[in-house]
């Protein structure tokens, strides 16, 4: 194990005692190593860029310029930043191609890049609408979320049915409300 692991092992034994725990029980002896490993897994937004994920193609005039380009319903894993808690929901990606477009999991990958890092809902919205933009240079990218923050639902105010929702739109999405009402549309469709 190297020095930096066993450094955040050491911490979490610190943290079981500052719970009440003894680091030495049975149940508790392997959990600072499992710890560590889901991390690994949680965090993994940071080792990764999502130029690693993504594959862009040309636009060879099969897609036309007004199709709107949808991945909805995506489920992802996030964890909030003020209290390390976890947030868990769905994204809808979308974008109208210019020039380029994207293997449609590529949008997903895009989306788990981003949510498997310490987050806030908003940046995560912001970060794929604006990687979106700079990646493809559509006419627009929009990233909408839904989620459920366990920071509120465990703790805090306790409301266990409460959804936050936020849009990040960007370009025709956010300049043409016609085109923005067509997307909300297409997501609120089965």
């Amino acid at each position: 194990m190297d020095k930096q692991k066993i450094e955040v092992r050491e911490s979490i034994v610190k943290i079981l005692k500052y719970l009440g725990e003894n680091p030495d029980r049975e149940g508790l002896k392997e959990t600072p190593d499992r710890i560590i490993r889901s991390w690994e897994k949680i965090f993994g937004g940071y080792v990764q860029d999502p130029d690693q994920v993504i594959t862009t193609f040309e636009e060879d005039n099969v897609v036309p310029h007004n199709q709107i380009i949808l991945l909805k319903d995506i489920e992802f894993y996030s964890t909030c930043e003020h209290h390390f808690l976890p947030f868990v929901g769905k994204a809808h990606v979308a974008y109208i191609p210019q020039s380029k477009i994207v293997g449609i999991s590529k949008l997903a990958r895009v989306l788990e890049v981003y949510a498997r890092r310490l987050q806030i809902q908003e940046r995560i919205g912001n970060q794929v609408s604006h990687y979106l933009m700079s990646k493809l240079n559509p006419l627009g990218a929009a990233c909408i979320i839904e989620a459920k923050h366990f920071c509120m639902t465990s703790r805090g105010v306790e409301k266990q049915n409460s959804v936050m929702v936020t849009s990040s739109l960007r370009g025709c999405f956010l300049e043409n409300p016609q085109t923005r009402q067509e997307l909300m549309t297409l997501i609120k469709s089965s």
